[in-house]
């Protein structure tokens, strides 16, 4: 097969790969938008010793945050 062949064929199936996921991401856009799909956050555990374990190399993660 000639290259050139094979580049068109690729960017034939990118495009509809691509078109594909506009479809979907507008269908999820008006599904969210009628309330058919809630948009929500999962519960936030307390910061207390009854939580899952937390390594020490990233315990203290949020304080190294923020640059000099």
């Amino acid at each position: 097969m000639n290259r050139n062949v094979i580049i068109v064929i690729v960017l034939v199936v990118l495009v509809l790969l691509t078109a594909v996921q506009a479809i979907q991401l507008s269908s999820l856009k008006t599904s969210i938008s009628t309330g058919k799909v809630s948009v929500g956050s999962a519960p936030v555990q307390g910061s207390g010793s009854s939580g899952a374990s937390v390594p020490s190399s990233i315990q203290d993660l949020p304080s190294m945050v923020g640059g000099c």
